[in-house]
């Protein structure tokens, strides 16, 4: 069975509030993870429950996961899924995004290439 489960949620549960206090932050030269931990965040929490609850519900039990977070696929197996592939979400490092792709990378482990 093929599955594909998107959702189009933060992580963190952040909301569209925090998130905007977030980038306000990050515009007064706070990474990412500095600044969700300003507002209250831990970065380092994941909910995976969801949509955990929701591939087990599909009878899905083994997985290609696309992401770059180690994290995630540890998670997941704490459902007793298996993660039997991580697919990379490859993107181009520029000036805009570069400072958010290192900080991804050196403070929260994420599998870049930057």
């Amino acid at each position: 069975m093929k599955t594909l489960l998107y959702l189009h949620q933060e992580d963190l549960g952040i909301g569209l509030v925090n998130k905007r206090k977030a980038y306000e932050y990050q515009l007064q030269a706070l990474d990412t993870v500095e600044a969700n931990e300003k507002i209250g965040f831990d970065s380092g929490l994941l909910g995976h429950g969801v949509g955990a609850q929701m591939l087990v519900d599909l009878g899905v039990r083994k997985m290609c996961l696309m992401t770059n977070n180690p994290k995630k696929m540890i998670g997941l197996e704490g459902y007793g899924l298996s993660v039997v592939e991580q697919v990379p979400i490859e993107m181009e490092a520029n000036k805009y995004n570069l400072g958010y792709l290192m900080c991804k990378q050196t403070k929260m482990g994420h599998l870049l290439h930057v």
